[in-house]
């Protein structure tokens, strides 16, 4: 920065950092150097996934979603299905799409059914058949958590009738290792399915959502 500054000068002052402007222009430099950086951290903190504690706090009274007992990852979940519960209207599709960007999954990760289209004939009833178990156990989310954020995206007038909370693991029917997506996990862990359940911490709690 003081080289472009000191090149910004006409060709009557000497262009030298031990100049007497050379020194006035190294403070100067300084100064906006410091005021850079303190914009640069402002600009960052300011971001839903890099803010943290107050900073944190501020973006969550702006929105009017308070923090009550959440720690910081949870609450970064709660102010982000605030956002997106606003876009959300009442569709399946919808309601997933809302999901999936509050809990920073992949849509896929999550399957929303209505009670009547598995045969059940339970009305405005909607099944959590699948559930992005990965997702929740990495923020900290229990699963009593993570029904309150789907009971927020229903339409008023429909409630839960169940969520299914297992895993995609499943043992070979002959003798055979499974060596599909749903068999055991290879070395490197990134293939093989997944047990279900979800971590529940002991003092769990609701949030003021």
């Amino acid at each position: 920065m003081l080289k472009e500054m000191l090149n910004m000068l006409v060709s009557v002052f000497v262009k030298n950092e031990d100049s007497n402007i050379g020194k006035l222009f190294t403070i100067a430099a300084e100064q906006l150097a410091d005021a850079s950086e303190t914009l640069k951290t402002i600009e960052e903190w300011i971001s839903i996934d890099n803010a943290v504690g107050k900073g944190l706090d501020d973006i969550g009274d702006d929105l009017n979603q308070y923090r009550g007992k959440a720690t910081d990852e949870i609450y970064r979940v709660m102010i982000k299905g605030k956002i997106a519960r606003s876009l959300s209207d009442g569709t399946i599709n919808s309601m997933i799409d809302a999901l999936s960007k509050t809990l920073n999954c992949s849509p896929s990760e999550i399957q929303l059914v209505s009670s009547i289209e598995l045969g059940e004939g339970e009305p405005n009833a909607i099944i959590v058949n699948k559930a992005p178990l990965n997702a929740l156990n990495k923020i900290g989310l229990s699963a009593s958590q993570f029904v309150q954020f789907v009971e927020q995206v229903l339409p008023g007038d429909a409630s839960i009738s169940r969520v299914n909370l297992e895993g995609t693991f499943s043992f070979a029917s002959g003798n055979d290792v499974e060596t599909s997506e749903l068999g055991f996990a290879d070395l490197n862990g990134t293939t093989g399915g997944t047990f279900g359940g979800v971590f529940t911490p002991a003092d769990d709690y609701k949030l003021p959502i």
